[in-house]
């Protein structure tokens, strides 16, 4: 009984992979052989039953053949869907792309003009990555607007360009912040003073100018004593233009203490100053400390370059 069953068993099994062979089979041959006109329509159904690895290896096969054909266009635009249905959006938006170069005339420019930039929209990465697809992404569906400023695609290509837009403003706003978590305050600074002049309407306004009121007290704090005043005087600029602005805030209490400080600050150094003018062993060992720690200032061109503490 067992060795019937047994029997029975390894007949099926042979019978299951002569079948499967067979079909595997099947697709190799109509994939290496010469009839064309067959494999595009094979093509076509394969997509159409998305079986879009088969149909990829058959467009494969077709398009160099089929190029400069009155067939290629249908072909061409198949071929670039298949791409984007396998999530190959490096290859789909270079294909959309290329249609829409090459047919600008078909009724399906404007949609594969759409789907290419939406493939880089698909391609941009988390914010804190490199954002060069999506800057790109902005870009290329930017253009589609531009070319197609009455497609019903338009209101959907604005939408994506926000998200985007969204996104290279939160690095920009960690990308800031960090500056002020690693102790480089006059980055933080200029970092923040950026985010605002780039993002005027920016949801983290608010914070940022804060924070820009805490970095900017942390530089003049660890600065060279004369150069304390002058940062001092800034960091009370930024507390007023934040009070003014923000009369309500739940950073209203530090940034008030940050100002007095400043103001307390500056009545320091004013004395430390006058105490060097009468004292000339303060005076060399202030000298002594500004050999240690200045640098080369930077040139007038480069604001973003560091100066000296």
């Amino acid at each position: 009984m067992f060795k019937k069953q047994l029997t029975l068993f390894a007949c099926v099994l042979a019978l299951l992979i002569i079948t499967l062979g067979s079909c595997k089979s099947k697709y190799e041959k109509l994939k290496a052989s010469n009839d064309y006109a067959k494999k595009y329509q094979e093509a076509i159904k394969y997509y159409n039953k998305q079986e879009y690895e088969k149909a990829l290896g058959l467009f494969d096969v077709l398009v160099e053949r089929y190029r400069g054909r009155s067939a290629a266009e249908d072909l061409f635009y198949y071929y670039a869907f298949t791409n984007y249905k396998l999530k190959d959006y490096t290859s789909a938006r270079f294909h959309f792309k290329t249609f829409a170069d090459t047919y600008p005339s078909s009724p399906r420019a404007e949609e594969c003009r759409f789907f290419s930039a939406y493939c880089y929209y698909l391609d941009s990465p988390n914010f804190s990555l490199d954002q060069d697809n999506t800057l790109k992404a902005i870009e290329t569906l930017q253009l589609f607007i531009n070319l197609y400023p009455k497609s019903d695609r338009v209101t959907e290509a604005s939408k994506l360009i926000q998200n985007l837009r969204d996104k290279l403003e939160q690095k920009a706003y960690e990308n800031s912040k960090l500056y002020l978590t690693i102790g480089d305050f006059q980055s933080a600074v200029i970092a923040f003073n950026n985010v605002l002049r780039d993002y005027p309407d920016t949801k983290y306004g608010e914070e940022i100018e804060y924070l820009t009121v805490k970095a900017q007290y942390a530089y003049a704090d660890h600065s060279l004593e004369y150069k304390q005043q002058e940062r001092y005087e800034q960091t009370i600029t930024y507390a007023d233009q934040f009070t003014d602005k923000f009369t309500a805030s739940k950073y209203a209490h530090e940034v008030a203490v940050l100002k007095k400080n400043s103001q307390t600050g500056i009545a320091d150094t004013k004395r430390v100053m006058a105490e060097a003018l009468a004292d000339d062993k303060l005076a060399k060992k202030l000298a002594k400390k500004d050999t240690l720690k200045t640098q080369q200032p930077p040139s007038e061109k480069n604001q973003d370059q560091k100066i000296p503490y």
